[in-house]
């Protein structure tokens, strides 16, 4: 796997990382120009820049970028190889970071049937981290594999909501509303704040859903947010079309 391939690895999977890249050298130096090295936020690295006291300052100013919360501008250093890193080189490099920040965007969807079959294939395309949860083996076989999908097939999909980031944005897509309310009252419970949170189905669907959670003690600031139906009033009822008006629907709360 080249660097680039790399790259787009850890953009799939939403990890930061800042790129380097040696731009120029004066005199001596372990490295010639263009040479690069990806770091994530973790401190992982990949390729090389020079090893010893030069990468590993490399690497430190790397993960000090990476503590920010949200894009930093490209940056340029210049460092004296002996009085600013304690080589015995005595050359001169500079050196171009580049910040590769990640909107997190998990979606957690919750049945697997006909929509969500279309919905994960469309999400497939997106940078994008995919939980699909279902209790049928047979329709959990039939959804597609790759590497930013995660499939949990569980008897009790409510009891895998505690181990889901609460941060994420929550699809009820499952066979019927008896099987959305506990999923939902679980997530009310682990992620209240979640950005986004929706079932499938008819307004009067919905009506029934929100006043079985306010009987079971669910705020109302969780009840007043819940979308029912899901996805924007475009298309008809065919299975990508309404996954289409879903991923739409999800965009739209993400980039608010």
């Amino acid at each position: 796997m080249n660097l680039f391939e790399r790259a787009l690895e850890l953009t799939r999977k939403q990890i930061n990382f800042v790129m380097i890249t040696q731009i120029e050298v004066v005199g001596s130096a372990p490295q010639n120009v263009g040479a690069k090295m990806l770091v994530t936020q973790t401190g992982e690295q990949f390729f090389t820049v020079g090893g010893g006291k030069i990468e590993a300052r490399a690497i430190s100013t790397a993960r000090e970028i990476l503590q920010q919360t949200s894009q930093q501008v490209p940056q340029t250093y210049r460092w004296n190889l002996q009085t600013d890193i304690g080589m015995t080189c005595g050359g001169v490099v500079t050196f171009l970071f580049e910040h590769f920040y990640q909107n997190n965007f998990d979606i957690v969807i919750f049945g697997a049937g006909h929509v969500a079959q279309a919905l994960t294939r469309v999400l497939e395309q997106l940078p994008c981290q995919v939980t699909c949860i279902d209790s049928r083996e047979e329709w959990m076989e039939q959804l597609p594999h790759y590497s930013t999908l995660k499939k949990i097939t569980h008897h009790r999909p409510s009891e895998v909501v505690a181990s889901l980031n609460p941060k994420s944005f929550f699809l009820s897509m499952t066979m019927g509303h008896a099987h959305d309310v506990p999923i939902l009252a679980a997530v009310a419970q682990h992620a209240p704040d979640c950005p986004y949170v929706g079932v499938i189905g008819s307004e009067i669907k919905g009506k029934k859903i929100k006043q079985e959670l306010r009987e079971l003690g669910i705020e109302d600031r969780f009840i007043e947010k819940l979308k029912v139906p899901i996805g924007l009033p475009v298309g008809s009822n065919h299975p990508y079309e309404i996954a289409i008006s879903i991923v739409a629907e999800l965009l739209q709360i993400r980039d608010a």
